[in-house]
């Protein structure tokens, strides 16, 4: 339990880090109100299919080489992100637009990426990750 928790906060990570490496490169062009949101778009992007990839293949344990059984699963990963995408767009736009400092647009973009994480797993092993049987409860101790 505790090395898929550990895996899991590791892969939150580096989707994290993908996403805002994605979001800088756009921001070193022009960091006004239109690069800032196509910034924000294309770092979701890029950290949703990261945390796809490493969601199914060493958390879920379900990346189908099907590319249609593939391609319905991310369907649904991507509708049960819509929620905490919305959590994470509020977070770092709120901190962007009231300090207009990128070290705090990122403080906000972590927050709201950390939190959106946690409920995203548990909205993923129960809609999208269903087809084998019942992934481990992280939140439950491992018996001795």
């Amino acid at each position: 339990m505790k090395s898929l928790a550990l895996k899991y906060a590791l892969f939150a990570v580096a989707a994290t880090v993908a996403n805002l490496a994605a979001q800088r490169s756009v921001l070193a062009i022009n960091n006004g109100t239109t690069y800032f949101l196509i910034a924000l778009a294309i770092g979701t992007g890029v950290g949703l299919v990261v945390k796809y990839v490493l969601d199914s293949l060493w958390i879920f344990n379900q990346f189908d080489k099907d590319i249609n059984k593939n391609a319905r699963r991310f369907v649904l990963y991507t509708t049960t992100g819509v929620l905490t995408t919305a959590i994470f767009w509020a977070s770092e736009a709120f901190f962007w637009f009231t300090t207009g400092n990128q070290t705090m647009r990122e403080i906000g973009a972590i927050g709201g990426l950390a939190i959106g994480y946690i409920i995203k797993f548990w909205l993923d092993r129960r809609y999208v990750f269903t087809s084998l049987s019942p992934q481990p409860d992280l939140a439950t101790p491992e018996s001795p």
